[in-house]
């Protein structure tokens, strides 16, 4: 079973913590172990396969609450908040590669040495008419040290998004853990829309989860807020991990 962190009021990255176990619709908190004897000897029913943690109040009102469960979408369900958005869409992007990347025709011509980030597409003239209405595309993509060759692919097409109007910065792994975000990509949409992706172990998209939930958006914001302040730029990203080749 996997889990997906949810969200902390830890500032030191430790404790406490809450995850999201997707497959049992659980979550699994993590916190000081209760010691206290005057504590434990009024629990209840306890089960010699349990413990007790303590975490804060503020924790569970800002991340537990939730609705139902949403059900997983395709990603064309989705396609017109990329155009009906009224104020910020804005990608967080989390994996070593994406499946679609090595089977766009983009790929080959990337790998034979031929310049990517001039060629127009739908997606890039979407961005160009929505950033001319005032709207703002953006988008943090997190790296590996060294980058990897999806990695590497994203940041040779970067500068034509750039140049559409996509606001496309980058953060190191090592920052991205040092932060808290999520291990998850996503969409959120003017601050109360999340589009949760979902993937199988070849990167390939298998839809998405889209959810107002005001816990998974807040999440999704504060991983926004955190991410924003701290990545770099595309341009002097990519010239970051050119010098290290």
């Amino acid at each position: 079973m996997t889990l997906r962190f949810i969200g902390t009021t830890s500032d030191e990255g430790d404790c406490p913590t809450l995850y999201d176990i997707p497959e049992t619709d659980e979550i699994l908190v993590q916190g000081d172990r209760e010691t206290d004897p005057d504590h434990l000897v009024q629990l209840r029913d306890v089960k010699s396969s349990e413990t007790f943690v303590r975490v804060p109040r503020s924790l569970l009102v800002r991340y537990a609450p939730r609705t139902d469960s949403p059900e997983l979408l395709p990603f064309a369900s989705i396609s017109h908040l990329f155009r009906e958005f009224r104020h910020t869409a804005w990608r967080l992007e989390t994996r070593r590669g994406y499946a679609s990347d090595r089977r766009s025709p983009k790929w080959q011509r990337w790998q034979a040495g031929e310049d990517i980030a001039s060629e127009s597409s739908n997606w890039l003239e979407n961005i160009a008419a929505q950033t001319a209405a005032g709207k703002r595309f953006e988008r943090v993509r997190i790296v590996d040290e060294p980058a990897t060759e999806g990695q590497r692919f994203l940041l040779a097409a970067a500068p034509g998004n750039v140049q559409a109007g996509e606001d496309i910065r980058n953060l190191t792994r090592a920052q991205a853990k040092e932060l808290r975000l999520p291990d998850y990509d996503f969409w959120v949409f003017d601050s109360n829309v999340l589009a949760r992706f979902a993937f199988d172990e070849d990167d390939t998209t298998l839809g998405v989860y889209l959810t107002e939930d005001p816990a998974e958006v807040l999440a999704a914001c504060q991983a926004r807020d955190a991410a924003w302040h701290y990545a770099v730029p595309t341009a002097q990203f990519a010239e970051r991990v050119r010098s290290t080749m």
